[in-house]
């Protein structure tokens, strides 16, 4: 019977000082307590201006199971993370940041569930090192998706888990330039287990995610899995335009009833406003829903474009564009000697 393959693939942005650590803290995983599976780990660059890269070459040269995808710019959280599931090719995929906020030393017990039957086995932040208010408005942008939402989003959750071969296969077939992992995992992950744990703080000191792009986060969640926003508005316009009519209404019979009330002109200006008014404003209303619509249909680019890969014998999958080389390292163009566990 051969042995079974994890694949762990690693988004990266400015993790220079964490790339050592993470490497040796997943073989010392892999050595001392799944020493029965094969494993590769993938590190997936979304354009680092630090010394990442380098710090990946030098490992890639050491280890050939350490490769390496470099995207030719930055493509932004959401869609380097989507992407770099899919580039591994072993039975299951094991996610975690290259931040060190997500402690490798949890896979033992992903890999338990996983092999009771699990599909995906996902890690829910128990707790973590964020302030009061940032907490606090966490708890209400979930608490939003829940009353919202057409499949809830699992709280605390930032894709760092292990997902089995078949959902892999999923993601591959979703066609999504911008995709929200959270929402994907929500509706397609038929068999999930949640595993608590406490997060640590990031090895760079600080998060990359500021104000903005957690502002840009939550958006985006709720942009993909709900129609809040657009349905929001097409009901505000109807009641203001509701309220509109009824005034112009009013105006109309209060001219006709106390014909001095208004100087001349006046009444049917106000009328003309208020009716244009509410149309309008149902009219956009009605439009966004058809923007919400043509939003999911169009866009047919891909997502990321990698601008090297290192350490890899195959092809990266068809949805991903790729510029320019493979970089196979010297460790690597050799079999090695014996199979490492």
């Amino acid at each position: 019977m051969s042995r079974r393959t994890i694949s762990v693939v690693i988004p990266s942005f400015n993790e220079e000082r964490s790339v050592q650590e993470m490497f040796d803290r997943l073989t010392a995983v892999f050595r001392n307590d799944l020493p029965n599976y094969d494993y590769e780990i993938i590190f997936v660059d979304d354009f680092s201006t630090d010394g990442t890269r380098g710090e990946i070459r030098r490992l890639a040269k050491q280890d050939p199971r350490v490769k390496a995808v470099f995207n030719a710019r930055n493509f932004g959280f959401h869609r380097n993370v989507f992407s770099a599931l899919t580039y591994g090719s072993g039975d299951a995929t094991f996610m975690l940041f290259g931040d060190l906020q997500d402690p490798p030393e949890n896979l033992p017990a992903f890999v338990r569930a996983w092999e009771s039957g699990k599909q995906v086995v996902i890690g829910q932040r128990r707790s973590s090192d964020e302030g009061f208010i940032m907490t606090g408005l966490r708890h209400f942008y979930y608490a939003v998706i829940r009353w919202f939402s057409d499949t809830t989003q699992i709280p605390r959750f930032t894709g760092y888990g292990l997902y089995d071969r078949d959902f892999v296969r999923v993601l591959e077939e979703i066609d999504d330039i911008q995709p929200f992992f959270k929402a994907v995992v929500a509706e397609y992950g038929l068999n999930v287990e949640i595993i608590q744990y406490d997060q640590a703080k990031s090895a760079r000191g600080k998060s990359n995610f500021n104000f903005l792009r957690n502002y840009d986060f939550a958006m985006q969640g709720i942009t993909s899995s709900t129609k809040l926003l657009m349905r929001l508005a097409t009901f505000i316009a109807a009641i203001v335009g509701l309220i509109c009519l009824g005034v112009a209404i009013f105006v109309l019979i209060n001219k006709l009833v106390n014909w001095e009330t208004y100087p001349v002109g006046e009444a049917s200006t106000t009328v003309g406003i208020f009716f244009l008014g509410a149309t309008q404003l149902f009219f956009i209303g009605v439009l966004g829903e058809y923007i919400l619509s043509i939003n999911g249909r169009v866009t047919s680019k891909p997502r990321v474009v990698v601008g090297e890969r290192v350490n890899f014998a195959g092809s990266l999958p068809s949805h991903v564009s790729t510029e320019t080389h493979d970089v196979i390292s010297d460790a690597s163009r050799d079999e090695p000697s014996e199979t490492r566990s």
